[in-house]
């Protein structure tokens, strides 16, 4: 997501947000967003993590260089904006993503996505490192009640985790990813990266990253790994083309029409189905403390955002 801009905020109604040219697209974008924590579920264990997501932005990259010249977007960037894109690319496409899938394997999928839900609060402090960007004391008293219902639902977990699994590890895990994608939020601010065509921007992010996550993988897990199961390639397929070419580019769009603070409730509506997938499909045993701790994290979550966007 990126850093929100008060003027454009500010110059969309509180009901932009229902108008069907909106709503449709941010509900599919939170659908999908949300389903693919637990698909990746099925990318890791007997695939090394770090080649599920070289193969994943293998497939991305070209798929989104095609959809850029299909809507008339030019591929050129210039230096500056080349190395905008590589260090996109390396935060967001590779160090993000390998935290994620390496988390995945000691957390419950939905945890990971309610974890993720506090990048606000990251995002929030290099905001007001780099940008000087204000943070109220309604966003921090939010963002402390969000933490403590997180705290809860890990407790929770932990209780539940099989013998072996390292919790611990996973939330460090987690962190990582969401320091990463918090450095690639902020860099989305930078004024010469607005200027670029945000397909053509990805497309060359999506090719950094992948040939970075190749080499990462080849140096971590040995050479290229090449799964047997169909099931692994249709999940591949569909984190790179539906969960990365086609929600991107909806969500940036929706970013344009209604701003990025009221875009960011987006991130609470994944949170909702990646829990409902979580319970469902996983098995996710709730107890009052989890319900406690969800409850606490979600309401946390709307109040902090309210009170850096509106």
């Amino acid at each position: 997501m990126s850093t929100p801009d008060a003027a454009e905020t500010a110059a969309s109604p509180p009901h932009a947000l229902l108008r069907p040219q909106v709503l449709w697209p941010f509900l599919l974008t939170a659908l999908i967003w949300g389903s693919t924590w637990y698909v990746i579920t099925g990318q890791i264990g007997d695939v090394p993590a770090s080649w599920s997501v070289a193969w994943r932005f293998a497939l991305a990259a070209p798929c989104m260089f095609a959809l850029a010249v299909l809507t008339g977007k030019g591929l050129r960037l210039g230096r500056q904006g080349h190395v905008l894109a590589l260090t996109l690319g390396l935060f967001q496409f590779c160090g993000n993503f390998n935290f994620v899938y390496r988390a995945e394997m000691h957390l419950t999928s939905g945890v990971v996505a309610v974890m993720f839900g506090m990048l606000m609060v990251p995002n929030a402090v290099l905001g007001r490192l780099l940008l000087g960007e204000r943070v109220t004391p309604r966003f921090f008293l939010g963002s402390l009640v969000a933490i403590a219902g997180i705290a809860l639902l890990l407790v929770h977990e932990a209780r539940l985790a099989p013998l072996g699994d390292n919790v611990a590890l996973g939330i460090w895990l987690t962190l990582g990813g969401i320091l990463g994608a918090s450095v690639a939020n902020v860099l989305q601010a930078h004024r010469a990266l607005r200027a670029l065509p945000m397909m053509s921007l990805l497309a060359w992010a999506m090719l950094y990253g992948a040939l970075i996550d190749f080499a990462f993988a080849w140096i971590t897990s040995g050479p290229p790994v090449f799964p047997d199961r169909w099931s692994y390639w249709g999940g591949i397929a569909y984190l790179a083309i539906v969960g990365s070419v086609i929600t991107f580019p909806l969500y940036y769009q929706i970013v344009r029409d209604i701003g990025a603070g009221r875009a960011a409730y987006n991130g609470v509506a994944v949170i909702v189905i990646a829990m409902l997938i979580s319970t469902v499909i996983e098995g996710y045993q709730w107890s009052a403390l989890a319900v406690t701790g969800a409850v606490m994290a979600m309401g946390g979550m709307i109040v902090a955002l309210r009170a850096r966007h509106h």
